[in-house]
């Protein structure tokens, strides 16, 4: 169904996109449920002892992969509605089980630290030239730490993780992980920990690395009831053992990152928008994005959890740390280009470690459509235009971030833009060029065979 409740035709399971010029973006639209909070409630879910609604789940392909590993693992789950409901294995999953998170880089993670209370499980992938180049070393060496058994491909996909010689839990204790390259490591010890007789005493070295993401796993453990303690800048976090994720109900809250695309879209174009199911208070580091483009010069008011965007205005650069709203940057650079002046993006070294090399393959992709950008090894810094020419193929890279950047620029270019393996938007927003179509975009789906 299309957001105003009319049926629309199935898109292709493969497809490229091709964008057409828009002339104003108009309309009303809730936001799509959180992918981040979304994967973390049905894990959360899993590893309580009894049966929890999640309430609203997103729809994403990261949402589906962790939802089969859960029931590969023993979970049950059942579908009803937009809500999943999940009867939990708790602190016992099923030994011996092959797992696929498809190309979800933190649903691997997450459940590599949970598969230390298992015996035998092992992480594959059919991405082998996305996930599984991804390091996972950190992790892996902060399992050893604690007990667990680790075989790996050079710390890199495929692995098998098993909890002692001879079974039984490994009991917890202090150890430290690196979070100088990703959250998710920690976030991955963080759900273990409640569950460890001993519990965890989590110490993070290094320049920690999106802070907001570890907040969003701490208030997953605060709504199902799990006990911990942490430093205000997180270096430290302690979680006692022997506790219990309490089942329940949960409430899923709308997608910052997803709706960052949304507001920078409607920003860039005449028109009104109002994007609704956005708690002001969120804990979602791409929250932010409202910030940045309002410093931007964009008109952005909030009425309760809606923001109403009076677009076509004139945009100015900005320089920003982007650290805190990485899955927002690719959105902004978009705004970033029909800015005037030039825009840095500084502290965003780990957007070289996503689906793909967010800093090189943007410059790359920027420049392919007239615009000049440059790097640094943790810097993005791009130059606005007031013209993209269009009329050219851009590759989406296979990478959701990347097909979003490119459809808000294409919809203002003076020509149509053919972005390539459009269908990757699915892997974050399945209904992305569904909502724009909404607003008034216009968008013409190739299969991928077709050139």
């Amino acid at each position: 169904m299309s957001p105003d409740g009319l049926p629309t035709p199935e898109l292709p399971e493969t497809f490229d996109v091709l964008v057409h010029p828009a002339q104003s973006l108009s309309g009303e639209l809730r936001a799509q449920p959180s992918k981040n909070y979304t994967t973390r409630y049905l894990l959360a879910a899993a590893l309580a002892e009894g049966e929890t609604r999640v309430v609203g789940i997103a729809t994403s392909e990261d949402a589906g992969a962790m939802l089969r590993c859960l029931e590969d693992w023993g979970a049950g789950v059942t579908l009803v509605g937009d809500d999943a409901v999940i009867r939990g294995f708790g602190a016992a999953p099923r030994a011996g089980v092959t797992l696929n998170p498809g190309n979800a880089g933190a649903v691997a993670r997450f459940l590599m630290g949970v598969a230390a209370l298992t015996q035998d499980t092992t992480f594959v992938t059919d991405y082998p030239d996305s996930l599984g180049k991804r390091p996972q070393g950190d992790l892996l060496a902060a399992l050893e730490r604690l007990g667990a058994r680790v075989s790996s491909n050079g710390g890199r996909l495929p692995l098998t993780i098993s909890g002692p010689v001879g079974g039984g839990p490994i009991q917890g204790g202090t150890v430290e992980v690196s979070a100088g390259k990703s959250s998710q490591y920690a976030s991955a010890l963080i759900f273990l920990g409640p569950l460890l007789p001993r519990g965890l005493d989590l110490r993070l070295t290094g320049q920690i690395k999106s802070h907001a993401p570890l907040r969003q796993t701490l208030d997953t453990l605060s709504a199902f009831g799990v006990r911990f303690s942490a430093s205000e800048d997180l270096s430290r976090i302690s979680i006692p053992g022997g506790q219990k994720y309490g089942a329940g109900r949960v409430s899923v809250p709308g997608d910052y990152p997803g709706s960052a695309a949304i507001l920078a879209a409607a920003a860039l174009l005449p028109g009104e928008v109002r994007l609704g199911n956005l708690r002001e208070n969120d804990l979602q580091g791409e929250r932010e994005a409202v910030a940045v483009l309002r410093q931007m010069g964009a008109d952005i008011v909030r009425e309760g959890d809606t923001l109403i965007v009076r677009g076509g205005q004139p945009l100015n650069a900005v320089t920003r740390d982007g650290d805190g709203f990485t899955d927002a940057v690719q959105a902004l650079t978009a705004a970033a280009a029909l800015a005037g002046g030039e825009t840095t993006w500084e502290n965003v070294s780990t957007l070289r470690l996503k689906e793909c090399d967010r800093i090189s393959d943007t410059r790359r992709e920027l420049e392919r459509l007239g615009i000049h950008a440059t790097e640094t090894a943790d810097s993005l810094s791009i130059t606005g235009t007031g013209k993209i020419a269009g009329g050219v193929t851009a590759d989406g890279h296979g990478d959701h971030r990347m097909i979003m950047l490119l459809t808000l620029l294409g919809l203002r270019a003076d020509a149509p833009i053919r972005i390539t393996g459009a269908h990757h938007i699915r892997k974050s927003y399945p209904l992305f060029f569904r909502h724009l179509e909404a607003l008034g975009a216009r968008f013409e789906y190739l299969p991928t065979d077709v050139h």
